[in-house]
């Protein structure tokens, strides 16, 4: 039984005359709840989507940002690390005159793309079904994931995912969202930083007191946001940062979406 049809149930069983669930009935409902839940124990889809297991939590709503509590098992981030070590390059940004990848003080980690061909590796591909689930972006959207390490020092300044260029839109048109994954927690420092959002809200960013709202990264976690606004266009608010990791390195995977498919 889908969790909307038990919803739905449990709204039909009022305390007499008041139009309000008994105890009696949210009781019920939801043993019934916890034993549908185990028969997804033998779901496919649902172990591939780690139901059960992921818990959204809304940070923001302006920009968008939602943290993914648990989106990746730690084999999955394992597992990405593995692919990715061995092919660790100095990470370059964009050029907004060329829109090719150049190397800047900006941005001081590494890093790397997955592959056409490891795209279509099994594990890689339910991490791609998660991520077009639960931001509602077509897999085919997407630009291959990529890996990243911040060792002690590095950060990567505040920018915009959305491109300033004409270059990059040829491919798929506008980046509109980010899932950001993070594959190790054993770090200091480290984390993802929004300067525009929760308003006069204060966080911590590389040790320091910020303006802004922030993201400790946590393995396994992911936080989605979105570089469109609801009007359709790019949100400047969107701007975001990779504060200084302290100690230890930072792990993360990053998949960018766009309008458009990508290939």
């Amino acid at each position: 039984m889908a969790y909307w049809k038990i919803r739905t149930q449990l709204l039909l069983l009022p305390i007499s005359g008041t139009g309000f669930p008994s105890l009696r009935g949210l009781r019920g409902q939801n043993s019934r709840y916890l034993r549908d839940v185990s028969r997804w124990a033998n779901d496919k889809d649902a172990e591939m989507l780690r139901i059960g297991y992921v818990k959204p939590e809304v940070v923001s709503w302006s920009p968008r940002i939602i943290v993914l509590h648990n989106f990746l098992s730690s084999e999955e981030c394992e597992y990405l690390k593995a692919i990715a070590r061995p092919r660790l390059q100095i990470s370059t940004v964009v050029d907004v005159k060329t829109g090719k990848g150049v190397k800047s003080d900006v941005r001081t980690s590494s890093g790397m793309f997955l592959t056409h061909v490891e795209r279509s590796y099994p594990m890689i591909q339910a991490i791609e079904k998660r991520i077009s689930v639960f931001s509602q972006v077509p897999a085919e959207n997407g630009e291959l994931i990529q890996v990243l390490r911040y060792e002690p020092k590095q950060f990567y300044k505040p920018h915009h995912d959305y491109f300033s260029d004409t270059f990059n839109l040829k491919r798929g048109g506008q980046r509109v969202a980010t899932m950001l994954m993070y594959l190790t927690d054993d770090v200091e420092g480290g984390e993802t930083y929004f300067p525009l959002a929760g308003d006069d809200s204060e966080c911590t960013c590389g040790g320091k007191i910020m303006k802004g709202i922030s993201v400790k990264p946590i393995k396994g976690d992911a936080v989605l946001f979105w570089s469109m606004g609801l009007d359709g266009q790019s949100d400047p608010r969107s701007i975001h940062g990779g504060c200084e990791v302290l100690s230890g390195e930072k792990w993360s995977a990053t998949k960018w979406m766009r309008q458009k498919a990508t290939s």
